[in-house]
């Protein structure tokens, strides 16, 4: 049984007024588990998460736990405050809206210059303030993109607090030798390559999955992936896949997430090209990039046999069977 996932990171839609639009983002839910998704990465940089306040952060989260409804994980992040004290409270209400496992992002434990053991002892002082809930890692490339080496790795893993890290190390040697060490201490802890370039290498090393931003732009590309990629029969599909996602994952980077919430647009969801992240607006040359991307994700689909969500059909209104015609 193939138990691989894939787990988008979530965007977050705005209104004309640049309020959290909660009604686009149950529609985002739909599309992404139409798309075989298994798993909400909420409240993480895709979402802007350091351009909206701590009650729209709660309030965000809450939303999506309740509309997913225990079909799907659905993890946070919650290290924010100044102090780890500050960050062990957000964490807890954070919990409280009923996610799986918090995030702290490895870069809000040590500042730039400072030393491994910082960071090692401010973890540990976050696993003792907060209790039991489980707990996960994300290498965050904002405030600065803090990655943790294999040892640093396997010592945070020997609290058996962790069980979620999201990696975004791009070596491949890196993704190896931390997902030997998960294999090696028979951790629970579910590991998650944030680098679509890496998918077919780190899946066939044993992650648990993908959580990429390309997901964003076409989910059931990396739902084939993670599904398939670890199957002989399927090798020239996935070595020809893997090919086309590293070729366009430089240019969905350029202007994220507003290039995302374009091709979402384009793909027919209501989601609005607005962004707190940056108030630029897309080149005429960038929306045509992501307009050629369209036409490769289109292509990718005809050849692998892939179904595209029927976003039209998604977004009908939802009747109860007995209402009134």
């Amino acid at each position: 049984m193939n138990d691989t996932k894939f787990v988008p990171v979530m965007i977050t839609p705005f209104n004309l007024k640049a309020k959290v639009d909660l009604d686009v983002v149950s529609n985002l839910i739909d599309f992404y588990l139409a798309a075989g998704v298994k798993g909400f990465f909420a409240n993480c940089l895709s979402s802007e998460m350091y351009s909206i306040t701590e009650d729209e952060r709660l309030e965000l989260t809450q939303h999506i736990v309740r509309y997913v409804n225990g079909r799907v994980p659905v993890v946070a992040t919650g290290s924010f405050g100044l102090t780890v004290n500050d960050k062990a409270e957000f964490t807890k209400k954070i919990y409280d809206t009923g996610i799986d496992a918090v995030i702290l992002i490895t870069g809000h434990y040590a500042n730039v210059e400072d030393s491994d053991d910082v960071l090692l002892k401010n973890f540990d002082r976050m696993f003792k303030l907060t209790g039991n809930i489980p707990l996960g890692m994300y290498e965050c490339p904002a405030p600065y993109k803090r990655i943790i080496g294999p040892d640093v790795f396997k010592t945070l893993l020997s609290a058996n607090r962790l069980v979620y890290h999201k990696d975004t190390s791009i070596d491949l040697e890196k993704v190896k030798a931390k997902i030997d060490i998960v294999k090696a201490t028979k951790s629970n802890l579910e590991f998650f390559d944030a680098h679509s370039p890496n998918a077919m290498y780190s899946l066939q090393m044993g992650a648990k999955g993908m959580s990429s931003i390309s997901g964003n732009f076409y989910p059931e590309i990396l739902v084939w992936m993670v599904n398939n990629a670890n199957d002989p029969a399927k090798l020239e599909e996935v070595k020809w896949l893997q090919a086309e996602i590293s070729r366009v994952d430089p240019l969905i980077h350029v202007a994220y997430p507003m290039s995302a919430k374009y091709f979402l647009r384009k793909r027919g969801l209501p989601v609005r090209t607005i962004s707190r992240a940056t108030a630029l607006e897309l080149t005429p040359d960038q929306k045509k990039t992501l307009d050629e991307i369209h036409g490769s994700f289109t292509m990718w689909c005809e050849r692998l046999d892939i179904k595209p969500v029927d976003v039209e059909q998604l977004m009908l209104p939802k009747y109860p069977l007995d209402a009134a015609i």
